[in-house]
């Protein structure tokens, strides 16, 4: 399955930036850190994308995940020491929303990297 291997190779580039980083810096590093890595590995993909949210067919307002990537995976991360459940909510809303099919959220914020897929309907 082609998101299968994207979101392995998305995960891989945000080991490379925990490895290289370790925890303690604010999302904003670890997002540019990983801007870096996915270009280097040749994965297309677009930082804070800004997506319309609709209600019912009407236009009301807009969000911004971190990545949006192969057109297909809504990245979101997060630089906390431990998730909570509001924050797959978080991604799962951006992944029905923007009408993708998978969502993954990355954590620097601990010893090693979180990440979690989530599934759109």
């Amino acid at each position: 399955m082609v998101n299968d291997d994207l979101t392995y190779r998305i995960i891989g580039c945000a080991m490379k930036v925990h490895r290289t980083l370790g925890g303690g810096f604010q999302e904003v590093i670890y997002q540019r850190a990983l801007a870096i890595e996915m270009a280097r590995a040749g994965i297309d993909f677009g930082r804070e994308v800004e997506q319309p949210i609709y209600y019912e067919g009407i236009e009301i307002g807009s969000r911004r995940a971190d990545f949006i990537v192969g057109n297909s995976v809504v990245v979101e991360l997060k630089a906390l020491a431990e998730l909570e459940a509001v924050h797959l909510v978080q991604v799962k809303n951006y992944v029905a929303a923007y009408g993708f099919s998978l969502g993954l959220l990355l954590n620097f914020g601990g010893p090693s990297l979180e990440h979690r897929r989530i599934f759109g309907n």
